[in-house]
């Protein structure tokens, strides 16, 4: 921990970086307290390591500081410190009495107040939750920020991501998402936007990063997002998928695969309408290539050329299929509210470029063409390239 109070009450903040020397006259004439449960803490002035209060051995802080890494405390330092240096004005370290909480940093920001955590370890959802909430029953605009080691990177702009990542996303004012995420080693701020999710812990998506010393808050509360995807690489990640599936299939994906072969498909043999990437698909934990067969399975096949299907019907198809399981949403604390079925909108639009079907007013489509199911690997092949060569350049940048 960062702050400390003295047995006057007098707050000692080491974000004011104290030479060492003023520390040290300090700790051979005071006693320093821990804020939130009055145990005495010791400052620790090590060469090797950033200077901060420790709580003793066996203490008993119920809001205990012990777990936290020099990366954590050196990374919310800098946070703290370039909100000063931006006349921005911060609290390291504040405690609220009234909901007993201790944000990493407490800042006001066009008279809205922010209560800024910097998360450099998974924490359960339930907690991420609790604070969430409490922060804001209390005012507070909850700013999480996850710690750039938990952003795991596959290959190019495929991401490993988690629920627990997904806790993090943020909205811009114009609607875009993005993921925070800071690095003190580099001094980088490092954000995640357009994140197209294909699979449960897999997405897509673009790096930004800038400095800290060049960047200002709104870099952070409202950067520029811009979505594009290669529609080849979306593919092929997605064949991959289907091979994992044949080979080591979880009961849900059992259960989807026992479904489609019911309905005399193949998971091989998909056309390449069904498994479109679509900007809201990451409100869906479910891949695209489930839900979106659903979709066919549910409603557009069972329809002939000309043959109208209301918005009410895709929905109640979408949220019958959630009731049982089939299809599971992701939870997004910070962002209200969230609506999983504009995934499906944005896709039935997308169809809609492509001529399958058309939008009739604001709550009906009807169906133009039906989808073809290709008979054979080769005949899939090379509709996915006729497909591919007339479609990527609308697809890749929706």
């Amino acid at each position: 921990m960062l702050t400390a109070r003295t047995k006057d009450g007098k707050k000692i903040c080491l974000g004011y970086n104290y030479k060492k020397e003023t520390l040290l006259y300090f700790r051979s004439r005071e006693e320093f307290f821990c804020p939130v449960c009055g145990e005495k803490v010791v400052l620790k002035l090590g060469d090797q390591r950033m200077y901060h209060f420790s709580h003793k051995k066996g203490g008993e802080c119920r809001d205990s500081y012990e777990n936290e890494s020099i990366y954590h405390m050196e990374g919310k330092l800098q946070l703290y410190q370039w909100l000063l240096r931006q006349k921005i004005p911060a609290i390291l370290e504040f405690y609220d009495q009234e909901i007993r909480q201790r944000p990493d940093i407490k800042f006001t920001f066009k008279n809205q107040k922010y209560a800024l955590e910097y998360q450099c370890s998974p924490i359960a959802e339930e907690i991420f939750l609790k604070r969430t909430s409490s922060y804001v029953d209390a005012g507070y605009v909850p700013l999480w920020i996850l710690g750039n080691k938990q952003i795991h990177q596959k290959k190019n702009n495929i991401f490993s991501l988690s629920n627990f990542h997904y806790l993090f996303l943020q909205q811009t004012v114009e609607g875009s998402y993005y993921l925070p995420s800071y690095c003190p080693e580099k001094k980088l701020f490092h954000l995640l936007n357009s994140i197209v999710s294909y699979s449960i812990k897999n997405a897509f998506a673009q790096n930004r990063f800038y400095s800290i010393g060049q960047g200002e808050i709104d870099y952070l509360l409202n950067p520029e997002c811009a979505y594009q995807i290669n529609l080849i690489q979306w593919n092929s990640e997605l064949e991959k998928i289907y091979m994992n599936w044949v080979l080591h299939p979880n009961p849900r994906q059992n259960s989807f695969l026992h479904d489609i072969y019911k309905h005399n498909l193949n998971l091989f043999l998909l056309p390449p309408e069904i498994g479109l990437p679509v900007h809201s698909s990451l409100f869906i934990q479910t891949s695209p290539i489930i839900w979106q067969t659903y979709l066919y399975l549910d409603i557009l096949a069972k329809k002939h050329p000309m043959d109208i299907f209301t918005v009410q019907e895709v929905e109640r198809s979408f949220y019958r299929r959630m009731a049982k399981k089939e299809i599971i949403i992701r939870d997004f604390p910070l962002i209200k509210p969230v609506n999983p079925f504009l995934a499906v909108m944005e896709y039935l639009l997308l169809l809609d470029k492509l001529g399958i079907v058309a939008l009739k007013g604001k709550m009906a489509f009807q169906l133009i063409r039906t989808i073809s199911i290709p008979q054979s690997n080769r005949e899939r092949e090379e509709m996915k390239k006729i497909f591919f060569q007339k479609y990527q350049p609308m697809i890749s940048k929706q």
